[in-house]
């Protein structure tokens, strides 16, 4: 390569890409460091103790059902009534979708608010598709080692349930996604194109 000022500023941008490609890899390989999961032989007992209801089952059911069972973390203890939105507006579908929902206590907490949120509205849906992007969004964000614990996905939960004060509507899920790039942005975290939040 030749030794000019064009090949320089390459091999600084190749260079730029590697490491961004190294610490990539290595938030991938920490992914479930930011958040210790539930213990999974707790999730067990969980499941179990979720058998008796009928499914699909609401949050609002669930949550009258089992709402005081604790789940630990090994960094903090929960609630399931502080994970799942007491409301009728969602329904998981098996005692194992509720399982999965807890496993990620900061993403829980999320939905849980952003469910609850949006069951005050009049008349409006949060379906499916728009539902599990929302999921996508706060698991995206928690999974980046980069940003503060949680932070991130306690601020978008933030947003939207300002969003939906505001303008009595449900932003839409690339909204979000957009929101969630600039504050990763922001803190130095650099979305790029072919990830979930680089819309």
């Amino acid at each position: 390569m030749a030794d000019d000022k064009d090949g320089r500023e390459k091999q600084a941008a190749d260079e730029d890409r590697r490491q961004r490609e190294r610490d990539m890899e290595a938030a991938q390989d920490r992914a479930d460091e930011t958040e210790p999961p539930i213990d999974p032989d707790e999730a067990d007992e969980f499941e179990s103790a979720l058998e008796p209801l009928t499914f699909p089952a609401t949050g609002r059911e669930i949550v009258a059902a089992v709402g005081d069972r604790e789940l630990e973390t090994g960094a903090r203890v929960y609630n399931v009534a502080d994970l799942l939105p007491d409301a009728d507006m969602e329904a998981f579908d098996t005692p194992a979708a509720v399982r999965e929902r807890v496993r990620r206590p900061a993403v829980a907490t999320a939905m849980k608010r952003v469910v609850e949120a949006v069951a005050t509205l009049p008349n409006e849906e949060f379906g499916r598709s728009q539902h599990e992007a929302f999921e996508r969004t706060f698991r995206a964000l928690s999974d980046i080692d980069e940003l503060d614990d949680e932070e991130g996905v306690r601020a978008m939960a933030d947003w939207v349930v300002d969003r939906i004060a505001e303008t009595e509507s449900v932003p839409g899920s690339r909204d979000l996604r957009r929101q969630a790039a600039k504050h990763c942005r922001k803190h130095g975290y650099e979305v790029r194109d072919d990830e979930w939040l680089g819309v």
